[in-house]
């Protein structure tokens, strides 16, 4: 990945993550954060990786929220960064936080059942 494409990475993450805080408070939905976004190469394409904290309901629903708002958080996106296009933005739910977490978890059980010398 060449250092303009990390560089608009990032800057997309910590803009769309802003946003996201701003416009969808812990409520209902339950609390979303945006953990990576991928980049295409010709910066027209941005995929954007978020975490829902929540039940699967409350997944689904800050998904369906997020998803029917796109329009409205890229022409924002387009007013905060400088770029010559702004990416078409699409969401996808990252749930590696709780593969990890469920990880840890069996490894902690596995751990305690093990007898001790």
């Amino acid at each position: 990945m060449t250092v303009r494409l990390e560089r608009v990475r990032e800057m997309l993450k910590r803009t769309l993550g802003e946003i996201v805080r701003r416009d969808f408070p812990p409520g209902d939905i339950g609390l979303i954060t945006v953990n990576d976004v991928d980049v295409s190469a010709d910066l027209k394409e941005a995929k954007v990786f978020v975490g829902v904290v929540g039940n699967p309901e409350a997944k689904r629903r800050a998904m369906n929220l997020l998803n029917g708002r796109r329009g409205q958080l890229q022409f924002e996106l387009g007013r905060t960064i400088v770029l010559r296009y702004t990416p078409k933005i699409s969401f996808h739910l990252d749930e590696s936080v709780e593969r990890g977490n469920r990880i840890l978890s069996i490894m902690e059980e596995l751990e305690q059942k093990e007898p001790k010398p």
